[in-house]
């Protein structure tokens, strides 16, 4: 939780100085051909690079997802994509939604849901890292926006 109002989207591009989980996440096409305009809308392409674990020391080799959103509404801060592997592999799905409490403090929300015979591979092999990640990232989301507050 933070005291600090729910910021519009944060650019992608600046996940590199602060995110130890995603570390970089771009709009391209469906080639991964990065776009011009890197507004997430329903419809596009993310091409996202990961650490699992988190870390922000880019010198190992990060893990590539290609997905596609599915959802976007800024007025209520809320965006979500899936992934584009074959569904009866692996369906991923994450959801990630910034709210004001009750009493005026943001609260961060992402949640991903796995499906498919390789979601057991996940789950054996990077349920707790995965866990750490998704963390690391809302710890470091929430440092950035009180850094930021205070400039």
């Amino acid at each position: 939780m933070s005291n600090l109002p729910p910021p519009s989207y944060a650019g992608f591009s600046s996940y590199s100085e602060w995110n130890p989980f995603v570390r970089t996440q771009t709009i391209v096409d469906a080639s991964r051909t990065p776009s011009t305009d890197q507004t997430p809308s329903e419809g596009k392409f993310l091409l996202m690079e990961v650490h699992i674990p988190p870390t922000m020391d880019d010198s190992g080799k990060p893990t590539i997802a290609h997905e596609i959103i599915t959802h976007v509404d800024p007025a209520t801060h809320r965006l979500a994509w899936q992934n584009t592997l074959p569904s009866w592999f692996i369906r991923a799905e994450r959801w990630q939604a910034l709210s004001t409490t009750d009493d005026g403090k943001t609260r961060y929300e992402t949640r991903e849901v796995f499906g498919g015979i390789g979601s057991y591979l996940i789950k054996w092999f990077l349920s707790m890292n995965l866990q750490k990640s998704f963390e690391a990232m809302a710890e470091a989301l929430k440092m950035r926006a009180e850094h930021d507050s205070e400039q």
